[in-house]
């Protein structure tokens, strides 16, 4: 017994094959990683935005989308396995949904308003309701874009492009 040794009586041995390279676990499992990951990237949003996720559902065999749109209320960053909740309103209860960053299943995400919150985890917004659960739009939302000539406006007097706080005052006068 003393030119063999077993390998069942001392785990610590390190277990190497001719031919093959020593892989750590860790480099095994950010090859895993990495396989696994989105090849189109989602738009930068963080929790307090509002998005709307559109998810492909699958019926039989029909596949359509359905659009999600919500409040992002947490962000996870695990490498492949990090996720993002959207909560919403539905017929006054609320519904929360938990989308995996690298699902299939995503087909895209369109961020409709940037939000200002404090938190990185925004749970209190289970127990408000209605006007108390609005978030403040975040400055820097719109981007801008240069300014057009319009028939009779010279270029340099172009109006600038409307906030959505201004739209929805000009929506109330127009009433």
């Amino acid at each position: 017994m003393t030119g063999t040794v077993d390998l069942w009586q001392n785990p610590a041995t390190p277990l190497t094959f001719d031919g093959i390279s020593h892989m750590t676990a860790h480099r095994i499992l950010e090859s895993i990683d990495k396989s696994q990951r989105r090849t189109t990237a989602l738009p930068e949003f963080r929790p307090g935005d509002s998005i709307k996720v559109w998810a492909k559902i699958r019926e039989g065999e029909k596949t359509r989308l359905q659009a999600f749109e919500g409040v992002c209320i947490r962000r996870v960053a695990k490498g492949s396995r990090s996720t993002f909740t959207v909560r919403k309103i539905s017929y006054g209860v609320g519904v929360e949904r938990i989308f995996p960053d690298n699902s299939p299943n995503i087909d895209k995400v369109e961020v409709i308003a940037r939000g200002r919150v404090h938190q990185s985890k925004l749970y209190y917004l289970r127990d408000l309701s209605g006007k108390a659960a609005r978030i403040k739009e975040r400055d820097g939302t719109y981007e801008v874009e240069a300014p057009v000539a319009v028939e009779g406006v010279p270029a340099a007097d172009a109006p600038p492009k409307q906030t959505r706080k201004e739209r929805n005052k000009d929506k109330k006068k127009s009433k």
